[in-house]
């Protein structure tokens, strides 16, 4: 079977001496950007291999981008390939964050063409709550080749958000909490706001007390409470950096609402330019 939103943790566990499914730990934190490696080291799930989101699914930043600049594709498939991911790997990404950087190696990939990827839901947390093991063993990985397959239409640059806006073509949807949506507090970015005509849909909201994705047919009831008519492929997500919107992506699949886009930029490169619109409240 072909996982290509959500895998649940025992599910994991059952396939973890499967050759062909590739485990990737992608923790890690805004505030300490060592912590994720420095956790992974301490103890992770048995054959993960390491992804840091700066270093590895990111590129560098500049003073057009946002925080999180998509990655050099070329450079990233072969970081895949190293990892031991080929165009035919199973492959099963987890934080400790509810998805949240999860889900940026899970959109990455479906954009260059493999859809084989899963979030682990509950992530690392869930995994210890069952019971289950972990290891500070580095795993052995045998190198091969992965061909990406980049799909133009996945997500949009800032002047095609733009654009779209003037059109009224695209829903917008913003995944921060609704404190730095309307501009009342930004610990992160310069300039607080939003974009004008963004909604408002924290990705936090995607999970439930425990940190599992809600049941699809409640997020999908969510989902399109929020975005009326709209169809799922007129939706776009952003978020502080192009990483947390993702999540928004993932829920919207796995609630069966196939075919939202990113806005990869997000704010903190929509406020590079002077000349583009901020909203507040």
């Amino acid at each position: 079977m072909t996982y290509t939103t959500l895998i649940s943790a025992p599910t994991l566990h059952q396939q973890l001496n499967h050759p062909d499914w590739i485990i990737i730990d992608c923790r890690f934190s805004l505030a300490d950007t060592a912590a994720g490696a420095e956790a992974y080291r301490h103890g992770h799930i048995p054959k993960a291999r390491y992804a840091h989101l700066d270093k590895d699914l990111s590129s560098q930043i500049t003073d057009f981008t946002g925080r999180h600049p998509l990655p050099n594709f070329a450079l990233l498939a072969k970081k895949l390939g190293d990892w031991g991911i080929s165009n035919t790997s199973q492959v099963v990404a987890y934080d400790d964050a509810g998805g949240a950087f999860a889900g940026r190696l899970w959109w990455l990939l479906r954009y260059m063409g493999h859809d084989k990827v899963a979030v682990l839901d509950g992530g690392i947390k869930q995994w210890q709550k069952q019971g289950l093991p972990l290891t500070t063993t580095l795993p052995t990985v045998k190198p091969t080749a992965f061909r990406p397959y980049l799909n133009a239409a996945a997500w949009l640059n800032a002047l095609q958000v733009q654009n779209s806006i003037a059109l009224k073509s695209i829903c917008l949807i913003d995944a921060r909490t609704p404190e730095r949506y309307r501009g009342e507090q930004e610990p992160i970015d310069p300039v607080a706001g939003h974009i004008p005509y963004a909604l408002n849909r924290a990705f936090q909201l995607n999970l439930d007390s425990n940190g599992l994705f809600l049941p699809a047919e409640q997020l999908c009831e969510q989902f399109k409470r929020l975005i009326g008519t709209t169809g799922p492929e007129q939706v776009v997500h952003y978020c502080g950096s192009g990483v947390t919107a993702c999540h928004n992506v993932l829920a919207m699949e796995y609630a069966g609402l196939s075919g939202s886009k990113l806005y990869a930029g997000s704010w903190s490169e929509w406020i590079r330019n002077k000349n583009r619109a901020v909203a507040k409240n």
